[in-house]
């Protein structure tokens, strides 16, 4: 047959490979949205919002690729999440900590959960050699 005519399989990814796809995009987009509800309702830095509340647009670029399952996006965003951990870290720890320590906390355990879904994920596709 020729090659114009053939018609592409789907390719199999590994489980394990798309276990860490949807547990790095599920935690990109729950720092997203906690990202946002923290800092224009729950306990933002000044009444009534403020905008640090951008300080999810990074993420928010990385959830098509992380979606996609693109390697570039994976290992940027490994590097990335180490901002918003280190903010959860500040927060929880910083004066003034209140209201705000059980969302430093999520934050925390939300970056943890993104990176090692992101460093898993480039691990198990340089091993495998997947698409």
């Amino acid at each position: 047959m020729p090659s114009h005519m053939q018609t592409s399989q789907p390719v199999l990814v590994p489980p394990a490979v798309e276990a860490t796809r949807w547990l790095g995009f599920g935690s990109a987009l729950g720092l997203v949205l906690l990202g946002l509800a923290w800092e224009l309702w729950l306990a933002p830095l000044r009444p009534g919002g403020s905008w640090v509340a951008l300080k999810v647009l990074p993420l928010c670029a990385a959830l098509p690729g992380l979606y996609l399952r693109r390697m570039y996006t994976y290992r940027w965003t490994s590097l990335l999440v180490w901002a918003y951990f280190t903010e959860g870290v500040v927060r929880a720890t910083g004066r003034g900590v209140g209201d705000s320590l059980p969302l430093a906390l999520l934050e925390i355990a939300l970056s943890i959960a993104l990176f090692t879904a992101c460093a898993l994920h480039v691990r198990l596709r340089l091993r495998k050699a997947t698409p």
